[in-house]
């Protein structure tokens, strides 16, 4: 079984320690890849989310996506054989209009995070997770980051999703601490399509793999050990 991994906005494929750990450990052949613009990965002229998801490719019986790796797996998964199943982890499927501007100027100046400040913010990570989010701000583009809004436009990928053909499983941030997933969204989605699951990791924020690992790795491989 072969599982690929998307990471987020400002991230890289180093962020997924702990899941990689996780899936291997229940058989699964783990793959991680490093976006356009971050990490390891080549630098590009343009970041739309269709672009992210053009550079994906292979044949999956599993692919996780969080943050922007979500959205940018819902396209992918349009393209039949991609994805058997999908998990995403409090992905933007949608960001409001009136949202856009603090959205993109949160991002760009989450670049200037310290090991000092992530620690500030995030005394509940694990360390090797503060440590990868440092290496990933340090390895992405800020130009990659602002194009990432400009190039899409628009973004709102919510058509997609309901229009996913395989099993997919949303884990939302909790909405009491912080979750970029509207549950308007949620609700909408639901209704379009029977094949979309959703549990909201209680206690999480946007990143629930790193904030409530535990919760977030039982309830993804519960559900996996269904399909």
């Amino acid at each position: 079984m072969r599982a690929l991994l998307i990471h987020g906005l400002s991230s890289d494929s180093t962020s997924w320690w702990s899941l990689t750990d996780a899936l291997e450990g229940a058989g699964w052949d783990v793959h991680t890849v490093d976006l356009r613009g971050h990490g390891l990965a080549p630098r590009a002229d343009s970041y739309a989310l269709a672009d992210y998801a053009s550079d994906l490719s292979g044949e999956w019986d599993l692919v996780v996506g969080h943050s922007l790796g979500g959205a940018v797996a819902v396209l992918a998964a349009q393209t039949e054989g991609f994805a058997r199943s999908l998990v995403l982890l409090d992905p933007v499927l949608d960001v409001a209009v009136d949202e856009f501007d603090g959205i993109l100027a949160d991002q760009l100046s989450e670049l200037g995070l310290t090991a000092d400040s992530i620690a500030e913010l995030k005394p509940h990570w694990h360390e090797r997770d503060r440590e990868a989010k440092l290496s990933g701000i340090q390895h992405t583009d800020a130009f990659a980051v602002e194009h990432t809004f400009t190039d899409t436009g628009r973004w709102d990928v919510t058509k997609e999703a309901a229009a996913l053909a395989v099993p997919t499983l949303i884990l939302s941030g909790d909405h009491a601490v912080y979750s970029m997933l509207a549950p308007q969204t949620v609700e909408t989605l639901r209704a379009a399509n029977p094949l979309v699951d959703y549990v909201i990791i209680d206690g999480a924020g946007h990143s629930p793999h790193r904030d409530e690992p535990i919760a977030t790795f039982d309830a993804m491989l519960g559900w996996l050990a269904t399909r």
